[in-house]
């Protein structure tokens, strides 16, 4: 493409579980020329990429490592070490909470109290809240935040054109998503409680209202709502979002392209 230095493609938007023909979380950013950075890699993530590009040629972060937004990094392993004609030819960066490398590790070990190592395939470094990590054509700056494990909220500029993204991960209400997401183009919000957060376990999620709410603080473009489960209202969703936030909201669906 030629008229955009940053692209978000959605490839599982599903809150929590997938839900049929939506994996869950999963979000690549790709710009010309250099390797992809795909953010997050829930269940059926990998599906979907392939449908894309060549799995191997991506950086992979975390925002944290629940099962919806993890789980498919064990099978990018096994394609990238073995694909009989297209395992990785080199080593990609890896970020992501401090215990990444032994929860995932535990994943795709074959002993069942081991360890494997990533290091052959990727070299991985650890978030630091607020620390900003220089990956290929993108900066990304994590955002600690509020989860039931430890979970970072990620701001993504790409250096060429000075795009922006901010992508909420998974979290409670909190002051630190308006940092996160202050003035991005594009604002990847999850909202898992639905409509209203009224009456939902505290400390773990935000809804539509949130959303609408830190959108409309942080000054941000465009408002994506994601991560609903298939179980909740999405219109109402959207709608409870739009009477705090009046500028453009979509939906995040798998397949869907935004240029930025």
């Amino acid at each position: 493409w030629q008229s955009s230095h940053m692209r978000l493609t959605i490839l599982g938007s599903s809150g929590s579980v997938p839900a049929p023909g939506n994996p869950a979380s999963g979000y690549l950013v790709s710009s010309p020329g250099a390797p992809s950075l795909l953010m997050d890699m829930g269940p059926g993530v990998l599906a979907h990429l392939q449908e894309i590009q060549d799995p191997t040629d991506t950086h992979v972060v975390f925002s944290h490592l629940h099962t919806d937004h993890c789980a498919d990094f064990a099978s990018l392993m096994v394609w990238r070490r073995f694909h009989p004609t297209a395992a990785a030819p080199g080593r990609n960066l890896c970020f992501g909470p401090t215990d990444t490398p032994n929860r995932l590790g535990r994943l795709s070990s074959d002993d069942p109290e081991g360890v494997d190592d990533m290091e052959d395939t990727f070299a991985f470094s650890p978030w630091v809240s607020e620390q900003p990590e220089l990956i290929d054509k993108f900066t990304v700056t994590p955002y600690r935040v509020i989860h039931p494990i430890q979970a970072y909220a990620l701001r993504v500029e790409e250096h060429g054109s000075g795009a922006t993204l901010a992508y909420s991960g998974d979290s409670a209400y909190t002051d630190a998503l308006i940092e996160t997401a202050r003035g991005v183009d594009v604002f990847l919000c999850e909202a898992t409680w639905g409509e209203t957060c009224e009456g939902k376990i505290p400390g773990m999620h935000i809804c539509g209202q949130d959303a609408g709410m830190i959108a409309a603080a942080a000054g941000v473009k465009k408002l994506i709502v994601t991560h609903i489960p298939p179980w909740a209202d999405k219109d109402a969703t959207l709608a409870a979002a739009a009477r705090y936030y009046d500028g453009p909201i979509e939906l995040g669906v798998p397949g869907m392209q935004i240029d930025i």
